[in-house]
């Protein structure tokens, strides 16, 4: 990207139809911060999400958050299902990206907090996950700054992760 692009703001927008080859192209190259996706599995992903929202440069995407709520009872992970188990309602962070050529814009902090306004009247904690194996300390040092903290943690084998819970509120999570 050239400099002048990088003095840009992103749009925040809601997804399109003709965004998803586009998202599932970004998704992947940031594997294993999130698992892979295909068009069909995005499309499906998106069918049951609460919101998704994307960031878009120069007229195509660059980054995307998708979030669902409790009771997706199609959705297959064994991170949502400990979420499900543990959170009475909640708005989970299934995923968030952002092409690395767009990355230190804070183009991540301007999805969390659209989606933090979007769903601001909700009342729901927001949760999500954050891999510990293998470790993700920029990730984690993002997500306690913006007032997540931990609630638990688990071990897929090859594949560790760590729970977070933002409450709503407050601007940096923590209750009133």
């Amino acid at each position: 990207m050239s400099l002048e692009t990088r003095a840009l703001r992103p749009l925040i927008r809601s997804v399109r139809d003709e965004d998803v080859d586009q998202l599932v192209e970004l998704n992947n190259r940031a594997v294993p911060a999130v698992s892979d996706l295909t068009p069909a599995s995005l499309k499906e992903l998106l069918d049951s999400a609460l919101t998704c929202l994307v960031a878009e440069l120069e007229g195509r995407p660059v980054g995307m958050l998708l979030c669902l709520q409790e009771g997706t009872s199609s959705y297959k992970s064994p991170n949502y299902a400990w979420v499900s188990a543990n959170v009475p309602t909640f708005a989970y962070i299934d995923r968030i990206f952002v092409a690395e050529e767009a990355r230190g814009q804070q183009i991540g902090e301007q999805l969390y907090k659209a989606l933090f306004d979007h769903e601001k009247t909700a009342g729901r904690p927001f949760v999500c996950e954050v891999n510990s194996r293998p470790p993700n300390p920029g990730s984690m040092k993002f997500h306690k700054r913006l007032g997540f903290s931990e609630i638990g943690e688990m071990d897929h084998g090859d594949k560790a992760v760590v729970f977070l819970k933002r409450e709503p509120g407050s601007e940096d999570g923590r209750q009133k």
